[in-house]
């Protein structure tokens, strides 16, 4: 059960990220971003889920994360690179939009959003080294044990997962075909 507080902007600092950014809405299954593109923002998400994902070139999908309400994606482009995963939106959201020049000035006059977005990085690199070691170290029946054992919430002293997953879902999270899924 992974704990995703540290992912969440606190209200205070949306509030006022709210007051400098520009707010987009994106129906449900519009692409925000895409890999690849040369774009210099952050959007942090007002209401809505979205999902980050990376594709190859025959249309293969891997997803990387799901975000939602408090959340942000776009940091990574603050290096000056172009963006290093597509996202989607998974139902109708809304965004506050922040260019870079405009987060520079954000960020010298808000410093715990600079802690904040350290603190994100710091646990994104823990992550993928994990998902790195799984898919080096673990077949896919691990790999899928794992992932139920990250969504799942306790309820009445059981391991409940409340988010509707296909088999598609789950192949695309642990990088295996949906045959392999159906299969498991």
């Amino acid at each position: 059960m992974k704990d995703r507080s540290v992912e969440v902007l606190p209200q205070p600092l949306l509030d006022k990220i709210a007051v400098v950014a520009q707010v987009r809405s994106f129906p449900k299954r519009a692409i925000i971003v895409t890999e690849g593109d040369d774009t210099d923002s952050i959007y942090v998400m007002l209401s809505g889920k979205a999902r980050v994902f990376v594709a190859d070139d025959k249309g293969r999908e891997v997803q990387l994360n799901q975000l939602g309400a408090g959340e942000y994606f776009g940091e990574v482009t603050l290096d000056g690179g172009p963006r290093s995963a597509s996202v989607m939106a998974l139902e109708d959201c809304r965004c506050a939009v922040v260019k870079r020049g405009e987060l520079t000035t954000f960020l010298e006059q808000n410093p715990e959003l600079a802690l904040h977005i350290l603190r994100k990085l710091a646990r994104r690199v823990r992550d993928l080294t994990e998902n790195v070691r799984s898919l080096a170290l673990m077949d896919v029946y691990g790999r899928v044990a794992r992932l139920l054992l990250e969504l799942a919430e306790e309820k009445d002293g059981r391991l409940v997962v409340n988010e509707p997953l296909t088999h598609k879902d789950i192949a695309s999270r642990v990088g295996a075909s949906r045959e392999m899924i159906s299969r498991i």
